[in-house]
């Protein structure tokens, strides 16, 4: 087994200040070899109970400053940062991403934290003047923000570490509390989260009420049943598959509810684009975290004229990538998280060919590669009805669809229900406009790829692709309602 920095790790839940076990547990496994990792308590329904009410609690008696809150979450990061090595190899461990990518992850979590922090101390309402309509010259207005309560964070598999920040980091700098459930497959990362934040709620000069963060683990229809049921979950923020996404939004209630699911995002590289360097943004975002991400490249769509030379680019750029055991520092690609997201890849990958597409290089899986390893893998000849473009397939393959001119190219980009994110190689302006225009994602990115990210921006998408915007500030919108003040002329004795 390859974790040499990660012994065993058997953690529990942090419930009302305490660190609790259940009845049950499950098995926590490392992907590329299938060896144990560590386990985490499987909650009752009775314990995400107890953990909303111990939120709801906190909520309702803590009294903490914008400040003071700032300070917690600044002190968050410098703890993740402090432990950011070991952090690194436990997301390794459970999740399967290269080393490398787990420490840019621990690395964009602590900037994410910091973001918050920062942005707690800026929620700034605004003066209304009301002298714009005829009669209330003498009328004073303004606005002001205020937390929702609690806030319940569900995260996926991919990013477990700082998709979980995105949804703690502005809900504690917005003055709610928070009960998060991470993935079944990776909650040791988050637990470090909470570890963390648990440490700086005793560092800081402030009285951080228990159960201001929880984080319980387990089935996520137990914990998901739970949090639609219960009244004092007023804002859900979930992460994940479109199905189960339609059925938190199609059973939320009044609940504020944030969606963001999955995507078929296409990236089109046109003529006039330096073939070779788009060649090397698409198959890294086609292949990062072997492929395992909402906003990677799952379609791409090139001009006829120019997909030979984009072919032959691709394929150099997937052989130059590395592909093994994620604890070595060189790899680029390993393995998927679980048999179930190997299969579907494999699956999706034969159904292609067998459709007709061509293998240019990759194809190869699992057997000596490693348990769930799926190679880099170009495939040409790809048409919008085939598995590979139509499905996401959350997985490295590369699906080159070629279109013979621009209006084609923007009429299969928005063949999808998704709309996620898209991007487009070109160096003509009138025609990056109009692919920003045009096509129906909630993002559109000119000169790379539909995975570009960072952390303050605004991201999220339309369609099957969910609801709300993540981005510190834009999610803190979400988790706070804006009160209108108004002061009128008063009444003499």
């Amino acid at each position: 087994m390859s974790l040499e920095a990660a012994s065993r790790l058997d953690k529990d839940m942090f419930i009302d200040g305490v660190w609790v076990d259940a009845d049950d547990r499950t098995h926590v496994i490392h992907p590329y070899d299938g060896e144990l990792v560590g386990s985490v308590p499987l909650a009752s329904e009775a314990q995400v109970t107890e953990a909303v009410d111990a939120a709801e609690a906190a909520f309702e008696a803590s009294d903490l400053t914008a400040y003071q809150r700032s300070e917690l979450l600044s002190a968050t990061a410098h703890l993740v940062e402090a432990r950011a090595d070991d952090i690194a190899r436990v997301l390794t461990s459970e999740q399967g991403k290269p080393i490398s990518e787990a420490r840019d992850e621990v690395d964009r979590a602590v900037q994410t934290l910091d973001l918050s922090a920062e942005q707690a101390k800026r929620l700034f309402g605004e003066y209304v003047p009301m002298d714009a309509q005829k009669g209330f010259a003498r009328d004073h207005c303004f606005t002001q923000h205020e937390p929702l309560g609690v806030v319940a964070a569900i995260t996926p598999f991919n990013f477990p570490l700082n998709l979980m920040v995105h949804k703690v980091g502005p809900a504690l700098a917005a003055g709610n509390a928070v009960v998060g459930k991470p993935a079944t497959n990776t909650p040791l990362t988050a637990i470090a989260l909470f570890e963390c934040l648990d440490d700086a709620a005793d560092a800081i000069d402030a009285d951080v009420p228990d159960g201001l963060v929880n984080v319980v683990t387990g089935s996520g229809s137990t914990v998901g049943d739970v949090v639609l049921d219960h009244d004092a979950v007023e804002a859900i923020s979930f992460t994940g598959s479109t199905p189960v996404g339609t059925y938190l939004a199609n059973n939320s209630g009044m609940k504020e509810v944030t969606l963001e699911l999955g995507g078929n995002d296409p990236t089109i590289v046109w003529n006039d684009t330096d073939v070779e360097q788009a060649a090397a943004q698409v198959v890294g975002g086609a292949c990062s975290n072997a492929g395992q991400v909402c906003n990677s490249v799952e379609r791409v769509i090139v001009d006829e004229a120019v997909e030979d030379e984009l072919v032959d680019a691709m394929v150099d750029a997937c052989e130059s990538l590395t592909v093994g055991d994620p604890f070595e520092d060189g790899t680029d690609v390993a393995s998927m998280v679980d048999d179930s997201q190997f299969e579907d890849v494999v699956d999706c990958f034969e159904a292609t060919v067998e459709a007709g597409a061509t293998v240019e290089c990759g194809g190869n899986y699992g057997g000596d590669l490693g348990e769930r390893v799926f190679e880099p893998t170009v495939l040409s000849g790809v048409t919008p009805e085939m598995p590979a473009a139509s499905d996401e397939t959350f997985g490295p393959l590369v699906p080159v669809i070629s279109v013979a001119d621009f209006d084609e190219a923007i009429e299969e980009a928005n063949d999808t229900n998704y709309g996620l994110a898209a991007g487009v190689f070109t160096q003509d302006i009138d025609r990056a406009k109009r692919a920003a225009d045009e096509i129906d994602a909630g993002g559109v990115h000119i000169n790379t790829v539909s995975g570009f990210r960072t952390d303050h921006m605004p991201y999220g998408g339309f369609e099957d692709s969910g609801v709300g915007k993540e981005g510190v500030r834009y999610a803190i919108e979400h988790f706070s309602r804006q009160k209108l003040v108004g002061f009128h002329e008063g009444f003499t004795a």
